[in-house]
């Protein structure tokens, strides 16, 4: 089924790809665009969309039909159903569940299995996570800052660590997470559930990637960080940053 959706928009991708020399393709941008509009995505994640922004999110990971990719803590699966419908047939996205969270949280990453041939879910442990394949992207929305609260038992250098192993040369570790002020680290990874983007990226730079850009996407200037994410007055509109880190090669 995904073949038949996608076979013309992959090959138009591959010529657009050649002609330009441009990673972004207009046929990528009508993929993405199709993505977003997958009939199975339920109601109430639609509904986000105009805070979450899903069609940039998917150009500024560039993600593209034979990518394979590992969405950490999917939750319910607003992005990894986006990058079902991008990667296709040819590719894959892994549906990473920490141990930690297995019980409450495979049941929801074995619906996405059920819905989409191309999902597979992965269980292990953060400090050591790996995967069937080397993956062109690894993808974690609103949770890095979690893995800093010591209940997660998780240390985050090794973490990273391990992302950058399952990454092939080339490819992308994308993290979304809510901002905190400057000058606080992950100091407030708990009371707030917020964690400091340059704190955030000296530890992922340690690991050996190399920042390769941002997007302000959901960036909010009228969040003054002070307001733990899920209080009502800022639920869904926290000011986060996106962070794209390439692994060299």
């Amino acid at each position: 089924m995904l073949k038949s959706l996608f076979a013309a928009a992959v090959i138009a991708l591959s010529l657009g790809a050649c002609a330009s020399g441009d990673y972004q393709t207009p046929a990528l941008a009508e993929l993405h665009r199709a993505a977003v509009a997958d009939p199975l995505r339920p109601a109430d994640e639609v509904a986000r969309d105009p805070f979450r922004h899903p069609d940039r999110m998917l150009a500024f990971a560039g993600v593209a039909p034979g990518w394979k990719v590992a969405d950490i803590r999917p939750g319910a699966g607003y992005f990894t159903r986006l990058f079902a419908r991008t990667v296709g047939d040819t590719g894959k996205v892994y549906a990473f569940v920490p141990n930690r969270t297995a019980e409450r949280e495979n049941g929801r990453a074995d619906a996405l299995v059920a819905a989409y041939p191309n999902v597979m879910r992965v269980n292990g442990d953060l400090n050591t996570l790996s995967f069937p394949e080397p993956l062109d992207a690894v993808f974690m929305s609103q949770e890095y800052h979690d893995f800093h609260i010591p209940a997660f038992n998780t240390d985050v250098a090794l973490m990273n660590r391990a992302i950058f192993a399952a990454l092939k040369p080339g490819g992308v570790f994308i993290v979304i997470d809510h901002a905190g002020r400057a000058g606080t680290g992950h100091s407030e990874v708990q009371t707030l559930h917020r964690i400091e983007g340059a704190s955030l990226r000296a530890e992922v730079e340690a690991a050996g990637f190399v920042f390769d850009g941002e997007s302000n996407a959901v960036a909010n200037p009228a969040d003054d960080r002070t307001v733990n994410v899920f209080d009502e007055a800022i639920r869904g509109r926290t000011d986060q940053f996106v962070y794209r880190f390439r692994k060299p090669g």
